[in-house]
């Protein structure tokens, strides 16, 4: 790696999901990627996603982090979401000259010099590409969830407010995996208690 400046790229998955840990991701590129093919990954088609997010890894130094649903329903998602960038960001192997994150916060105490762009996978390949990575790290790791809870129609929403998503923890409840602090899935759990 070229030493001389080194900028890394920040952003997260999983932030509006009603399950499982949200995801970020922290990524240097090589000067071999080719940027063209980088661009926000809600954009991209899933199978392209995953051939893209093991062309970064090979042209790039990369670091994932996240925090749990108990972090998410203690701390609340905004801080716990920065506390995932932050385990991202602190288990990268090279140390960037300058952090750019998604979005318009940062996590506290950061020992780098940062800056937080809004819409920022949009513009910055760097970002783009932690945006690739985070996706598939919490796409897979949503995937394996959804083998036991087939109801819950995770394979496909990932865990997000759909409708099918709703009808079915009103007919089969609250799994462990639910972020309880979220309105939708609290409601559900008053409802319950009443």
């Amino acid at each position: 790696m070229n030493k001389k400046k080194l900028t890394a790229g920040v952003d997260e998955v999983g932030r509006g999901s009603w399950i499982g840990p949200v995801f970020s991701a922290v990524v240097i590129l090589k000067k071999s990627i080719n940027k063209n093919l980088l661009r926000d990954s809600k954009k991209i088609p899933a199978k392209e996603r995953k051939q893209l997010a093991n062309y970064i890894k090979k042209n790039s130094i990369y670091s994932v982090g996240k925090a749990s649903i108990k972090e998410i329903d203690k701390l609340n998602i905004l801080q716990a979401t920065l506390l995932s960038m932050k385990r991202a960001i602190n288990n990268l192997k090279h140390k960037p000259n300058i952090i750019l994150i998604d979005g318009t916060h940062a996590p506290k105490n950061l020992s780098y010099q940062y800056k937080t762009i809004i819409r920022g996978d949009e513009k910055i390949s760097a970002i783009s590409a932690a945006s690739i990575i985070a996706k598939v790290a919490r796409d897979r790791y949503i995937a394996r969830l959804a083998k036991n809870y087939r109801s819950y129609g995770w394979n496909t929403n990932f865990g997000y407010g759909t409708k099918k998503h709703l009808k079915a923890i009103n007919k089969f409840g609250v799994t462990i995996h639910h972020r309880k602090s979220f309105k939708p899935v609290h409601n559900i759990l008053l409802g319950k208690k009443k």
